[in-house]
């Protein structure tokens, strides 16, 4: 198994604009990355949380990413790596340590199909069984994994990588982007005249912005006319639903089995709670956090924090939660 040099560790924190002091040699190494429970005297490991102390004082582990404060509680035979953010430099680090690489080789599978009418840039990658449909354009270094669709009406741009089982139609995709596992993206939306039941054709798409992740089994559907929008920055969890015409902001984090209603508009550095449902036609303002299994049916402005159900200030929640508990008492 590889080492991975302090030197490494080191130049990415740096490279990251993260100071980083320690006594560690540059050609000291480590095996992996591991909780301060169960890291051997050859891994690395973190500590960001104050409960997690005790473990702390008996952690096993070579080194350990810290901060100053804390530092004194760590074992002789553990030196310290001191960072002003831990979590953040456990972030970085982990892509070092991570086996699951993936990068396009240029190789494209005499199993795939790609539409005479698709334009491929250089160094694409499109594994078996995947089909590449009319008017989509793939961008270098774009790698495409096993019995994905992708297409029609469909830019994806430099280094996206699109993982396997995943269908994308009617969709731009900017830089960096990560598509996890059976994303459906493109879709047509849950549209239609109520009493009629006549369905509505959509011809809008989505548009995703760089950098951001979308996970497993998560479905965005197409705007009605416009575009259903996820900023840069984003980070999707698995099995959640965006519905048409919702827009999401910058550096959103949006947990499992959130389900997003059509037409609402969502702020920048926004964090929603996994199965949390957010009604249509609703303003989320900016630096909103919404904790899991809220339901949301009023706008909500800037700074908020909510829970429940209907959502309301976490601070009236938690007092209703606390009188409550007494009368039942």
């Amino acid at each position: 198994m590889k080492k991975i040099k302090y030197i490494d560790i080191k130049k990415t924190l740096q490279n990251n604009s993260l100071k980083v002091i320690s006594k560690l040699s540059n050609e000291d190494g480590f095996l992996n990355i591991k909780s301060i429970t169960n890291a051997s005297e050859k891994d690395l490991t973190f500590f960001s949380n104050y409960k997690y102390l005790n473990d702390l004082k008996k952690t096993k582990a070579r080194a350990c990413l810290i901060e100053e404060k804390f530092s004194g509680y760590l074992p002789k035979h553990c030196d310290s790596i001191i960072v002003d953010d831990s979590y953040l430099a456990l972030a970085l680090i982990s892509n070092i340590f991570s086996d699951e690489k993936f990068k396009s080789n240029g190789i494209i599978s005499n199993n795939s199909n790609i539409d005479p009418q698709s334009t491929l840039k250089k160094n694409v990658q499109i594994n078996p069984f995947s089909i590449v449909c009319q008017n989509t354009i793939l961008h270098e270094n774009v790698y495409i994994g096993s019995n994905c669709c992708i297409g029609p009406n469909v830019v994806i741009n430099k280094n996206v990588i699109i993982h396997d089982n995943v269908s994308i139609s009617n969709t731009i995709i900017m830089e960096n982007c990560v598509i996890k596992s059976g994303a459906r993206i493109g879709g047509t939306g849950f549209g239609f005249e109520m009493k009629s039941k006549q369905k509505i054709f959509h011809s809008g798409n989505v548009i995703i912005g760089r950098n951001s992740s979308i996970g497993s089994n998560t479905t965005i559907d197409r705007a009605v006319f416009d575009s259903t929008k996820i900023g840069e920055f984003s980070n999707l969890d698995n099995l959640i639903q965006i519905a048409h015409n919702v827009t999401i902001g910058d550096y959103a984090v949006i947990a499992a089995q959130v389900g997003i209603a059509g037409s609402t508009n969502i702020g920048n550095y926004v964090k929603i709670g996994g199965q949390a449902g957010i009604s249509g036609h609703l303003n989320i303002g900016n630096n909103v956090t919404i904790a899991g299994k809220s339901g949301v049916t009023k706008n909500i402005s800037d700074d908020k924090t909510v829970a429940g159900f209907p959502a309301k200030d976490i601070k009236l929640w938690k007092r209703e939660i606390i009188k409550n508990t007494l009368r039942d008492d």
